[in-house]
């Protein structure tokens, strides 16, 4: 089986082929969403899914990986994965709770959802609202039911609980009350550390934050029966750096808006913008190292390209002479094929919002 190996081929099968299943997926889950009873449960799923698309369909390209008989359930997964992260995001973000227990408790649905045959809790034990109808069960139900319909799960499943538990414990630690993040995440640095290439505690906690890995082993989980070693090959492929390199990406665009809202943003944490853009250029030259590895190289390498390209085409880069300055240096990190991604994503994002909205 062939995935793509030219940009121009990725893109195609991203904006022809997984773009329009991933809105018609998210919009089955729209129309869930607008049915919760509770209201803000309701608001902040909604929210969640009119502003994260581009997380589904960012994540969608794993889909390549599998078979074609398999697309669709991989794509099942990582809409209704990404669904879960996005909402609870937004439920720990905009709440008024700033208490780790239900921060915890809400995340261990992502724990059930790589956990086929796990009897569920209720997530929302340590909140006010209660009531989502079923919504967050019936994400972590679709992640269950086409988890066992990939050949290689079982074998992965370590693996991808390893990269969530590190999901996890990111969105507990960053969402505590203000005086208490920083002390919280770097000790919980300092725990992992020794297992760690050298990097600070901000690099570390960007590492953590991507679902990228996860979704890079369902596709091959989907592909066939892997074996544990070629799973922890992937998991170690992928974590820590180019997960860094899409989280770092994610917090430099967002660091004004994160500033303005005195909210803890990891690239601020840098001395300085030549610090930071160092940083960037050394996760980005590391993970294009670390996938060199894999079976689908060129595949993983692009993606990593396409990183630079998604998140730097966006408005509020486009909108603010530093960053785009910045910006400018980061595309050039990625030669050619990061500047081809760059300049169809940018067209796209413009277009897209014609169509979807």
């Amino acid at each position: 089986m062939k995935v793509p190996t030219k940009p121009w081929t990725m893109m195609y099968k991203i904006y022809k082929e997984l773009v329009p299943q991933v809105h018609r997926l998210l919009g089955e889950w729209r129309i869930k969403a607008d049915r919760i009873p509770n209201p803000e449960l309701r608001k902040q799923a909604l929210i969640s899914i009119e502003t994260k698309a581009f997380h589904c369909e960012g994540g969608a390209v794993y889909a390549l990986l599998a078979p074609p008989e398999q697309r669709e359930d991989v794509l099942r997964f990582i809409i209704a994965y990404q669904t879960i992260c996005d909402y609870l995001d937004g439920l720990c973000d905009w709440s008024d709770s700033q208490d780790p227990e239900d921060f915890f408790m809400l995340h261990q649905s992502l724990k059930h959802a790589l956990l086929p045959g796990s009897e569920q809790d209720n997530y929302y034990k340590y909140r006010e609202d209660q009531d989502d109808g079923g919504y967050l069960k019936e994400l972590v139900d679709t992640c269950q039911q086409t988890l066992t319909a990939f050949p290689g799960f079982w074998n992965a499943q370590k693996d991808m609980e390893e990269l969530s538990a590190y999901y996890r414990g990111l969105q507990v630690h960053k969402h505590v009350k203000k005086e208490d993040r920083i002390p919280r995440l770097t000790s919980w640095f300092d725990e992992h550390r020794h297992r760690l290439p050298t990097m600070e505690w901000y690099e570390f906690n960007a590492c953590t934050g991507s679902t990228l890995g996860i979704f890079a082993l369902a596709g091959y989980a989907a592909r066939s029966p892997i074996a544990e070693m070629q799973s922890h090959s992937i998991k170690s492929a992928y974590f820590p750096y180019v997960q860094g390199v899409h989280i770092l990406l994610d917090y430099f665009i967002d660091q004004q808006e994160d500033i303005a809202d005195d909210e803890l943003n990891f690239c601020a944490q840098y001395p300085n913008e030549e610090k930071m853009a160092a940083r960037v250029r050394t996760f980005k030259q590391e993970a294009e190292k670390s996938v060199k590895k894999l079976p689908d190289a060129s595949f993983h390498s692009m993606i990593i390209k396409g990183l630079f390209a998604i998140y730097l085409a966006d408005e509020k880069v486009q909108t603010n002479p530093s960053m785009k300055k910045t910006a400018k240096r980061f595309i050039r990190f990625g030669g050619l094929p990061a500047v081809f991604f760059y300049a169809n994503t940018w067209i796209y994002r413009r277009k897209s919002k014609e169509v979807y909205g």
